[in-house]
């Protein structure tokens, strides 16, 4: 699209309202646990004697104030637990308010895919799939015990979220999983080339986290959603921890072209960097560089250009932006 206006991030600006909302949410509670600059899990329990407000008047409220005072709109999913409130989060965005109960869960998950379930990979549906159990709806007439003796750990985890249940507490203080960034679509693309081009931005983007959280990527994740709002996640796991946004996207590309079949249509693609380690010894030079850590101090040439010049003093020609 040669007319197309590009609008360069402003990552500073991002990190700067990310702040301000997360000041607005420690408003509300001290139990705030951050996933990313934009998402986060809030403990609301016995705040309405606090404000005097139940907890879906606090959040009405704070969707108001950041709207109006910061010009964003929030989306919102209002649970029991942390894997509804986060379902409920996605159901309605932009700008959505979301109410899902433990109670409505069972009979709202029955009809849905696997996929749906944290931590429910392409090798985990593969797995399900060769046991005939597709559907949320069918894991569940399965008891914790019969799971976890087939499936282990993992079936344990897997029965209780096929009924809605997720005992895991909102931690204030909880270590950084993940680092992640993503992007919803203008329109639906089918792609690839289009999709790649849309990758490396969001790979440089999540180098620039984890540079500056002094942080490596053990796990390089692809995420995907399509038209018709279903959830992909793909991995890979490093043989060693990273910070380049080029390694990131060497390794994440592949994963896209097993996604990017031309036919189906995306609507949201985003890349997570995760099991994060100390960045001391990330990125080792490899016997297959021409020069010995070569490919990590063009990166860090950029970063110095672009810390003294602005964010798009430098970039790379596969940059689209």
């Amino acid at each position: 699209m040669p007319d197309a206006i590009v609008i360069r991030p402003d990552m500073a600006k991002y990190r700067d309202v990310g702040r301000a909302v997360r000041a607005e949410m420690l408003r509300l509670t001290p139990l705030v646990e951050p996933l990313s600059i934009d998402e986060a899990f809030l403990d609301l329990g016995g705040t309405a004697t606090l404000h005097g407000a139940c907890p879906a008047q606090l959040l009405a409220l704070l969707a108001r104030r950041v709207e109006s005072e910061l010009g964003i709109t929030v989306s919102i999913g209002l649970s029991d637990n942390k894997f509804l409130a986060k379902l409920a989060s996605d159901f309605d965005k932009p700008r959505g308010f979301a109410v899902l109960s433990r109670s409505e869960a069972p009979s709202f998950l029955a009809n849905k895919p696997v996929a749906l379930l944290w931590g429910v990979g392409l090798a985990t549906q593969r797995r399900l799939a060769a046991d005939g159990i597709t559907l949320i709806g069918q894991l569940a007439e399965f008891g914790e015990r019969e799971l976890a003796a087939r499936y282990g750990r993992l079936g344990g985890r897997l029965a209780r979220l096929a009924r809605g249940q997720d005992y895991r507490a909102v931690d204030a203080h909880a270590p950084t999983h993940s680092i992640s960034a993503e992007t919803t679509l203008a329109h639906d693309e089918a792609n690839a080339a289009a999709l790649a081009q849309i990758l490396w931005p969001l790979c440089e983007r999540v180098s620039g986290r984890l540079k500056q959280a002094a942080l490596a990527a053990g796990t390089v994740t692809l995420k995907l959603k399509t038209a018709d709002f279903r959830l992909r996640t793909r991995s890979r796991r490093l043989s060693d921890p990273t910070q380049l946004a080029e390694t990131l996207f060497r390794v994440a590309s592949p994963l896209l072209a097993g996604e990017a079949d031309g036919i189906t249509r995306f609507r949201l693609i985003g890349v997570g960097a995760d099991m994060l380690v100390d960045s001391r010894g990330a990125d080792p030079p490899t016997l297959f560089e021409r020069e010995l850590g070569r490919a990590k101090r063009v990166e860090q040439a950029m970063d110095q250009i672009r810390g003294r010049l602005g964010e798009g003093s430098v970039r790379l020609g596969r940059d689209p932006r």
